[in-house]
């Protein structure tokens, strides 16, 4: 009986601790998911007018820099970074393939990944509002769909 009961806190400790953001202090050239492709980044506005003009507001390629404003607390698997237009993108890693440190937080980044203009529905903008551990006030004030940027990361480079 001990042994089951001893599996089962085991079971769920490691639950709580694999739900954590990575540790580590994000520092200049430390970088997360995939080595990030060589070349320069597009600028904010640049990225906005090739968006316009894509097929299904998307380009499927690109890299691009802003400052983390904010990351996931509960396991760094999104990041909200605001780009040199003042534009603010949530930035979710391809297939959920990797984390990134709270430490993130406040550093300038550089992303690879796929960028779009799509619509958040309100339940995926409540969870995003949970995971960001806002108030329930702050949760339930939202009531509408917003369309947003948005990125698909392979990969996110500390560079300042």
């Amino acid at each position: 009986m001990k042994k089951i009961l001893f599996s089962i806190a085991a079971f769920f400790l490691f639950g709580v601790v694999s739900a954590q953001p990575p540790a580590g202090d994000a520092n200049i050239g430390d970088f997360y998911g995939s080595k990030i492709k060589e070349g320069k980044s597009v600028s904010a506005k640049s990225l906005m007018n090739n968006l316009k003009k894509a097929e299904n507001n998307t380009v499927e390629s690109t890299l691009i820099e802003g400052k983390v404003l904010e990351v996931c607390p509960n396991k760094g698997c999104w990041i909200k970074v605001e780009l040199a237009n003042k534009e603010v993108a949530t930035v979710k890693m391809k297939g959920y393939s990797f984390f990134v440190p709270l430490a993130l937080e406040g550093k300038k980044v550089k992303i690879d990944g796929k960028a779009e203009i799509a619509t958040t529905s309100v339940d995926e903008l409540k969870h995003l509002a949970e995971d960001a551990q806002k108030s329930q006030a702050e949760i339930d004030a939202i009531t509408q769909p917003k369309k947003e940027l948005k990125i698909l990361a392979n990969g996110i480079e500390v560079v300042k």
